[in-house]
């Protein structure tokens, strides 16, 4: 399989329309928000779904969440987002992961797309997320050395990965939508071409509160 950055994917289907149909419903006032599935309203924090087929997150509230829990809904349109968010302290990379990704930041996330049948790599940045090609090789050889990472459902679990060159490399399992906030954060604050201390800043405070929430595990864990 090739490596370099992907062509966008059909409009519909962009992560970054993906980001601002997410970024203009958490703006939308407490009380004006509804559950996308039967129009009731629902708290400022409320259950996801995915829309597998559309690519799209979906507000909902409790009880339609849970007529989407993982047990007998794989095959549904709708996948819940779970909530679980586990930090991975011992990942192990190749030496070269990140150049056979030819992503510019070391900063990215990664989710099995279950109707493309593959994993998909994408990079925050001020224009919204980009997709990377990933070789379905380097995946299998992430796995192999950090089981752990099987246990991701597909469609609404990702690896967030950031990797400071003056710093530790860091690892999260969450929840997609975790990754398409942390995408909106970046694009809201990012200046000029290294995004500024403004922009840095927010994401150091973003990545101290997935710390201070992760249940952490090994990568060795095969659960």
């Amino acid at each position: 399989m090739g490596q370099g950055v992907r062509p966008s994917p059909p409009r519909s289907r962009r992560p970054v329309d993906v980001l601002g149909r997410f970024v203009a419903k958490r703006e939308v006032a407490a009380s004006e928000e509804r559950c996308d599935l039967c129009s009731i309203p629902v708290a400022p924090e409320h259950p996801h779904l995915v829309d597998v087929g559309q690519r799209r997150l979906v507000c909902a509230c409790a009880p339609c969440a849970l007529l989407f829990d993982r047990d007998g809904a794989s095959a549904a349109r709708f996948k819940r987002v779970p909530t679980r968010r586990r930090l991975v302290r011992d990942l192990r990379l190749g030496a070269d992961f990140w150049e056979r990704l030819q992503i510019p930041v070391r900063l990215a996330f990664f989710f099995e797309n279950s109707e493309e049948g593959r994993m998909v790599a994408f990079y925050p940045g001020p224009a919204g997320a980009t997709e990377s090609l990933l070789p379905l090789d380097a995946w299998r050889e992430v796995v192999d050395a950090n089981p752990v990472l099987a246990s991701l459902e597909s469609d609404v679990e990702a690896m967030l990965l950031r990797d400071p060159r003056d710093g530790e490399l860091e690892c999260h399992l969450v929840p997609i939508d975790v990754c398409y906030a942390l995408t909106g954060t970046v694009r809201r604050s990012w200046k000029g071409f290294e995004g500024g201390p403004d922009a840095w800043r927010e994401i150091d405070r973003f990545f101290d509160e997935l710390r201070a929430e992760g249940r952490e595990v090994a990568g060795s864990d095969p659960s």
